[in-house]
């Protein structure tokens, strides 16, 4: 009896009910948990699709540094986010023993094998399991591993050095799309270090199966989507899809994914004999890549490490290791272009590292790492490219404990989002001084001791704490050998004078119209 009166009151009045929950949501949203005290955009309170459409305008960054330079250090960026623009809070939220966890922003971004999910260092929120996970894997990233892994990053440095010469130094110089050549040799140089194999992308001047493309695709993708993170369950990860997966009915597979399963069934039985004995055998003439290394792991932790989980290693390390060492490269090099004297003073540096035999001759004029760590000034240019253009563009997203979490004098409750963006960190004149906007090295050599260590520890280039990105030391190595070594080849130029790059913060903040043309320089040492 209650339903013929409910039903025909619900068909007559059914605008004004829809009207009232939605009313009743948005003030439940701008009110939960007392977040209201906190400023930011009108919109971003009330509901998350402000932040989903400000990722979808591609350049987020921008929008958070204009925000926090309104409104001060906590900024609302969504009903249950919030973000902070002191570098104090860094120490907190990504701080050991902190109780803080990944959001669901992070598994957006797992990569898909026959309908299971592959969790990653990155993109797994459960902190047990990344502990166990870091442990098997971590002395394949560790510094002291960078000298086996230098024989692999030269490799394709020789190749991208004569793929340069050959392709854009002719009798008629090419214009070169620079922040793609480089993308370029990110991958092919991933390629070498997780499978002794370069993808082919320098050599054929072409992007490989499409990964680049893909890969561009997924964090563009990932960037909106991960501000709600429900619509991915909705679509690239639906229940009912990765079931049909499962089953064979659905064989779509991530580029990416394909292509590591590939190279892992090429070496098949080289692994199977790694993975019963534990022994890397660099006797064929090459040296130890991380798949080997990723194998010993299954060796010596049995009980944890699994055949998904070393794929998702090597799946992870193209999705993360090339796109954010090929945006730190560009930055560099543009800002050189941009900035002339700068440019100038490092060629000097090198030039006489050269003379005094800091840097010794070696094929293609190479420049070891450890040559590369007796450089200060090219240490202030790849710092300072760090600072004003860090790859990622949004915050690093953390969730205060239950019990919640104190954060610089405010009392952030239990669930809520919380977490800095490098963007913004990195412009903090207490820290930088008051010229933050410009590209000026010279900051990181006159610093004092005190100083150059608050500086080194608010650089977020790479995250913080427990979460530190794991690859840190291998995009490292491969910046401080490209740099040198490639300005010791060629003269760079805009091709173009006085022209700008576009960028676009999808999640990480691609570079775009980037033209340049090279000419060799007299002393180059290539081929």
């Amino acid at each position: 009896m209650l339903a013929i009166h409910i039903i025909p009151f619900l068909a007559a009045y059914w605008p004004i009910l829809l009207f009232v929950t939605l009313v009743t949501r948005l003030l439940t949203n701008k009110y939960q948990k007392g977040l209201n005290k906190y400023p930011g955009s009108k919109f971003a309170a009330l509901t998350n699709l402000w932040r989903f459409i400000d990722a979808l305008k591609r350049s987020p960054e921008r929008t958070h540094v204009a925000l926090h330079r309104q409104y001060g250090d906590v900024v609302r960026l969504g009903p249950n986010v919030l973000s902070f623009a002191d570098p104090k809070a860094i120490k907190v939220i990504y701080g050991l023993n902190k109780n803080m966890t990944k959001s669901d922003f992070y598994p957006v971004q797992q990569a898909v094998a026959k309908g299971v999910r592959l969790e990653s260092l990155f993109s797994t929120k459960n902190e047990d399991y990344h502990a166990r996970y870091r442990r098997c894997i971590n002395g394949a990233f560790a510094m002291s591993s960078l000298v086996g892994y230098e024989p692999l990053v030269d490799r394709t440095t020789d190749t991208f050095i004569i793929e340069t010469a050959r392709r854009f130094c002719g009798s008629t110089p090419q214009s070169c799309d620079f922040s793609r050549w480089l993308q370029f040799f990110a991958f092919d140089v991933i390629g070498e270090l997780t499978w002794s194999k370069r993808l082919g992308f320098v050599e054929r001047n072409e992007d490989v199966d499409g990964i680049v493309k893909f890969v561009g695709d997924f964090l563009a993708y990932a960037g909106p989507i991960g501000q709600m993170p429900w619509l991915d369950m909705l679509w690239k990860k639906n229940p009912i899809k990765l079931w049909l997966q499962r089953l064979g009915l659905d064989k779509s597979t991530f580029a990416v994914t394909r292509f590591a399963q590939t190279q892992a069934a090429d070496r098949a039985n080289e692994m199977a004999k790694i993975k019963s004995d534990g022994i890397l055998d660099d006797s064929r003439g090459r040296p130890v890549d991380l798949l080997m290394k990723f194998t010993q792991a299954q060796h010596d932790h049995p009980e944890f490490m699994t055949d998904k989980q070393v794929l998702a290693s090597c799946t992870s390390m193209i999705f993360a290791g090339s796109e954010t060492t090929a945006i730190s490269l560009s930055s560099v090099f543009y800002h050189l272009l941009k900035h002339p004297r700068a440019y100038t003073k490092l060629m000097d540096e090198l030039d006489e590292a050269v003379r005094s035999g800091t840097i010794t001759e070696k094929n293609h004029g190479k420049v070891s790492w450890a040559e590369s760590q007796k450089l200060p000034y090219l240490d202030a240019v790849i710092q300072e490219s760090f600072r004003l253009h860090p790859a990622a563009g949004l915050i690093l997203e953390r969730v205060a404990p239950p019990q919640g979490i104190e954060i610089l004098g405010e009392r952030i409750p239990g669930g809520t989002i919380v977490g800095c963006n490098a963007w913004v960190v990195h412009r903090r004149p207490e820290v930088f001084g008051e010229d933050v906007e410009a590209f000026r090295p010279e900051r990181w050599l006159e610093a004092t001791g005190e100083q150059l260590k608050e500086m080194k520890a608010t650089l977020f280039q790479f995250g913080a704490g427990s979460r530190t990105c794991i690859g840190k030391n291998i995009s490292l190595l491969e910046i401080y050998k490209l740099v040198p070594t490639f300005l010791r080849n060629y003269e760079i130029a805009f091709a173009t004078p006085n022209s700008e790059w576009r960028t676009y913060g999808a999640w990480f903040v691609r570079q775009l119209d980037f033209e340049v043309t090279f000419r060799k320089r007299e002393t180059s040492l290539c081929a």
